[in-house]
């Protein structure tokens, strides 16, 4: 291999590593200018879109220890990555698949899971990350929440108790 291809899959390896998922588009049909919007919309959730040379890919997956893409890499091939979650990236990819029916969704990986387009759709209709923490911590607070009213109810109780036998005694003693 040239020491340009060497230096592009090792690129290639570096955003796969840096990244939990990936999801590949065949960006087919698309004009510069819907690329570079897509690009943006892509920036703005932490993702990114990369052109990608199918072979050099191929390889630099196989170099991460991702999975053997053989056969599976044909047409204009654009790889999205981020840091972040893959929802959000998954979401935008939605979206603008809407709006201009394209790029074309082929199949992504998450960690070492394979995902189909349809599972990838899936993620993109699951809120966003911040909501579904705010409800597991919700979630778990609740039974928190009701075992400290539970425990409190016999103590409380007996407060009303005696205030209650307080406020009995306490007329009588005044006549």
């Amino acid at each position: 291999m040239r020491a340009e291809k060497k230096f592009i899959s090792a690129e290639y390896v570096q955003r796969l590593n840096a990244s939990p998922f990936f999801l590949v588009v065949d960006y087919r049909g698309l004009s510069v200018g819907q690329f570079t919007d897509l690009r943006k919309r892509l920036t703005k959730v932490g993702a990114e879109a990369h052109v990608v040379k199918n072979t050099l890919f191929r390889i630099a997956a196989k170099e991460a220890g991702i999975a053997d893409l053989t056969g599976t890499l044909t047409g204009q091939l654009a790889v999205v990555t981020g840091p972040k979650d893959i929802a959000s990236a998954a979401k935008v990819l939605k979206s603008f698949q809407s709006e201009f029916e394209k790029p074309r969704l082929q199949f992504g990986f998450l960690g070492s899971q394979r995902l189909s387009a349809d599972e990838i759709r899936v993620i993109a209709d699951l809120p966003p990350l911040v909501e579904l923490q705010a409800k597991i911590l919700g979630l778990l607070q609740a039974p928190a929440q009701k075992l400290v009213a539970l425990i409190n109810t016999p103590g409380s109780q007996l407060a009303r108790v005696i205030k209650a036998r307080s406020e009995q005694t306490a007329p009588a003693e005044a006549a």
